[in-house]
């Protein structure tokens, strides 16, 4: 038999052994409250605006990423890819061709735009399993190109289940200009629909002073409209959260209503 001094000892001995195990499981929730990153369905042409004297022929990439960290995920090929124009729609599914970038599956493809007016592309993705988050992502993903001076429709709405409906033209933009949107689901606004908004940093270039600066979070109002300035040139995600009410196997589906906005500097 064990005597009381001894059962004392390994009484203290197992008090210290759940301490430090409670103490790991802190800090294994804190870091990874601290790490998550935020998913980007990312589609970036070679230019947002289309002059007389540029080159017409358009080169678009489609990824799905962290933009800031430049960490990419495999994307597979879309369920749809497609630009609509003065309310006409052309499906662009075909053209895809695979790449490779940040090292994972992607798309690419070349769109020759023919004439004045403004252009919206948009792809839906298959739905991605985030075991992480223990749910599907589906973000449904937009940039919105003006071509050859004219703007008409550029607060046109593409159609999507869940979709921003840009208030300030979505391309022409200085950094620092404000930009604002309104979050749709099913062609309903979003009451204080959450924004998730990072910085395409391309080239690794930049680094973030804390994880919180890697992306930015702001909530739409009341009337689902959110407002963002973009603090420097290039390209800017805003990706509008919610979640859908049908489930795949079970899980919840994050639908993202993502835009992207290439903003300029002033020459």
């Amino acid at each position: 038999m064990i005597d009381n001094h001894l059962k004392t000892e390994f009484e203290e001995v197992g008090t210290v052994k759940k301490t430090r195990i409670l103490v790991c499981a802190v800090v294994l929730i804190l870091t990874g409250a601290f790490s998550a990153q935020a998913h980007f369905g990312m589609l970036i042409p070679s230019d947002q605006m289309v002059m007389p004297q540029d080159d017409a022929n358009l080169s678009l990439r489609l990824m799905f990423a962290h933009p800031f960290e430049g960490e990419g995920m495999d994307l597979v090929k879309p369920v749809k890819f497609a630009v609509k124009s003065a309310g006409e729609e052309t499906d662009l599914l075909a053209t895809l061709k695979p790449a490779e970038i940040m090292g994972h599956q992607a798309w690419q493809t070349r769109y020759r735009v023919k004439r004045p007016g403004v252009y919206a592309f948009y792809m839906e993705p298959q739905p991605y399993w985030e075991p992480a988050e223990d749910c599907y992502i589906v973000h449904y993903t937009k940039v919105v190109v003006g071509a050859f001076g004219l703007e008409e429709g550029w607060d046109g709405e593409v159609g999507l289940k869940t979709e921003i409906v840009p208030l300030a033209r979505p391309f022409g933009l200085y950094a620092g200009n404000v930009f604002q949107g309104v979050v749709k689901v099913d062609g309903k606004v979003v009451p204080y629909a959450e924004v998730e908004v990072e910085y395409y940093n391309e080239n690794g270039t930049l680094k973030a002073a804390t994880d919180y600066m890697v992306t930015q979070v702001i909530k739409a109002d009341a009337g689902g409209v959110f407002t963002y300035a973009a603090p420097r040139p290039g390209w800017w995600g805003f990706a509008a959260l919610n979640t859908d009410d049908k489930q795949i196997k079970g899980k919840d589906v994050e639908i993202g209503a993502v835009l992207w906005i290439n903003f300029l500097e002033m020459q």
